[in-house]
C-alpha cells in the first residue's frame, strides 16, 4: 500500500512566529519553550505577515534561498544576520509523536512511504538530517523541486508521473482542507488530518488497511 505523507502539522507541528519574532526582540527568552508575549506590537505582526505572505514564492522555488534571506531581513527590518535568519527559520518544528509511531508501523509492514509536502531550501534537506527518522521516507516529492505548491494540481499530477501513482490506490494525509480537496478531485483516498484530533486518523487508518 502507497502512502503520501504531508510534513507540517501531519509529521511535525510548527510555529514560524515565535521564532521570528526572537529577531525583532532579542530581549525575548532564548530558551526553548520559554512563553513569548501573546500580545504582540502591530508593527511586529505587519512585518512577520509580510514575510510569511511570500513564502509560498520561496516555496515553489521562484526564489532562491539568498534572495529570499536577504528580502526577509529587509522586510524585518531587525540587525540579524543572514545566519541567524536560517537559524531561526528551521528551528520551528516539534516532531509529531504519535504520528510517527505509525509511519514506523507502516515501513516495517512494508508499506511505501512518500513525502508530499510544500517546502523549502532552507528546511531541506536539514529537516531530513536533524529528524533521522525521514529516512523511512525514501521517495520525496517537494513543492521547490517541482515548481509547484499544493493545491496547485500541478505538483499531485507531478507525483503520480514520477512515481507512478495509481491515485485511487494511495493514501493521501495532509492538514490542509484545499489540498485534501484537490487531492479528491484527482481520484487519491484522502484524509484531513487535525493534530488536536490523532484518534480520527487512526480509526481512518485502521479501515484502510483492513479494506486493503
Amino acid at each position: 500500500m502507497t502512502f503520501l505523507f504531508d510534513i507540517g502539522r501531519v509529521l511535525l507541528d510548527f510555529d514560524f512566529e515565535s521564532s521570528l519574532v526572537r529577531l525583532l526582540d532579542p530581549s525575548a527568552p532564548a530558551v526553548e519553550g520559554s512563553p513569548l508575549p501573546t500580545v504582540r506590537p502591530a508593527a511586529t505582526v505587519a512585518r512577520l505577515s509580510r514575510l510569511l505572505a511570500r513564502k509560498d514564492e520561496f516555496e515553489s522555488g521562484a526564489i532562491g534561498a539568498d534572495r529570499y534571506v536577504a528580502w526577509a531581513l529587509e522586510t524585518l527590518e531587525c540587525e540579524a544576520t543572514a545566519g541567524q535568519f536560517v537559524h531561526a527559520w528551521q528551528n520551528i518544528f516539534t516532531p509529531n509523536e504519535a504520528m510517527w509511531r505509525h509511519v514506523r508501523q507502516l515501513a516495517a509492514a512494508g508499506h511505501r512511504l512518500i513525502l508530499f509536502s510544500n517546502t523549502n531550501t532552507i528546511h531541506c534537506p536539514w529537516i531530513f538530517e536533524t529528524y533521522s527518522e525521514f529516512s523511512l521516507f525514501p521517495e520525496a516529492v517537494l513543492s521547490f523541486e517541482t515548481g509547484f505548491i499544493k493545491p496547485h494540481p500541478g505538483i499531485y499530477l507531478h507525483a503520480i508521473q514520477a512515481h507512478g501513482l495509481d491515485p485511487a490506490a494511495t493514501r493521501y494525509i495532509d492538514d490542509l482542507p484545499e489540498n485534501i480537496a484537490t487531492g479528491r478531485e484527482l481520484g487519491f483516498r484522502s484524509f484531513q488530518y487535525d493534530l488536536k484530533d490523532h484518534p480520527a486518523f487512526e480509526r481512518w487508518l485502521a479501515a484502510e488497511l483492513a479494506a486493503d
